[in-house]
């Protein structure tokens, strides 16, 4: 049998470096854990919730249609542009232009408007029977756009 010889005093020092070394591993271990929850939870609270919402419909816009028309040195835009509205429901015309002419509008009720050379002029209108509404400039002899109405 082997017998081993320790100093009492290098008990307590051996016993001494566990503990602070245990006791330091724990503390930097908590300051780890707590930082990526509290970066994730930063994180998910800045981009979760709103990110996931849509947004909510603008009411104005949604009983309405509205086309953007522009004359400028004899070219119109939109030719031949598709639309579409509802019965009875509000259909505006921005125009911006750099001449006078005259918008027609082939519905039930037709309607006529017109045009002077500025910008942002706008004539709104609704229709009453459901169809396929032609917008024409008179001097120009273009169509504008088709509206398909619905009921």
């Amino acid at each position: 049998m082997v017998t081993v010889k320790c100093p009492t005093r290098a008990v307590p020092a051996v016993l001494m470096l566990l503990v602070v070394g245990c006791g330091s591993t724990s503390t930097t271990t908590q300051s780890q854990s707590s930082s990526p929850s509290a970066e994730s939870t930063a994180s998910s609270s800045a981009g979760g919730p709103s990110s996931s919402e849509p947004a909510p419909p603008t009411p104005a816009n949604a009983d309405r249609t509205t086309v953007d028309i522009t004359i400028a040195n004899g070219a119109v835009t939109p030719t031949n542009g598709q639309a579409t509205a509802s019965v009875g429901k509000p259909i505006v015309l921005q125009v911006a232009s750099d001449t006078a002419d005259q918008l027609h509008v082939h519905s039930v009720p037709e309607h006529t408007f017109s045009i002077k050379p500025r910008p942002d002029q706008s004539f709104e209108f609704t229709v009453d029977v459901p169809g396929q509404v032609d917008v024409e400039l008179h001097d120009l002899n273009r169509t504008v756009v088709t509206i398909q109405v619905r009921p």
